[in-house]
């Protein structure tokens, strides 16, 4: 079992975690992160992300999470799209299809179930 902790995300140093080419649809948008919590059998883990301006597609985890700084319009194939800012809490389900379109640096806090 993990130690209780708290963590300052605003300022947090982040680490690449580069795009795969295939889901940038525009612009030149870059992602780090880190990871600051997986439970010991890898299906909870807790983080930061931050994705820079663009256009990017992805496939869903089970996932929570709140906009730390910047903003973005998520659109769900099928389904809603969601705009999200500092504040927000948004929840995305496994398998959504989506595309991301950052207006700004958005850094989140985030929960993901595998």
């Amino acid at each position: 079992m993990t130690d209780s902790f708290s963590f300052h995300v605003p300022d947090a140093e982040l680490v690449p975690e580069p795009l795969d080419p295939g889901q940038i649809v525009s612009g030149s948008p870059e992602v780090t992160g880190k990871v600051v919590h997986e439970s010991a059998d890898g299906r909870q883990v807790r983080g930061v992300w931050q994705i820079t301006p663009g256009v990017v597609t992805d496939t869903e985890a089970d996932e929570v999470f709140v906009v730390v700084s910047g903003s973005a319009t998520i659109e769900v194939e099928g389904g809603p799209t969601l705009r999200v800012g500092p504040g927000d809490m948004a929840v995305l389900r496994e398998g959504d299809r989506t595309t991301w379109t950052v207006h700004e640096t958005l850094r989140k806090v985030y929960a993901i179930s595998l």
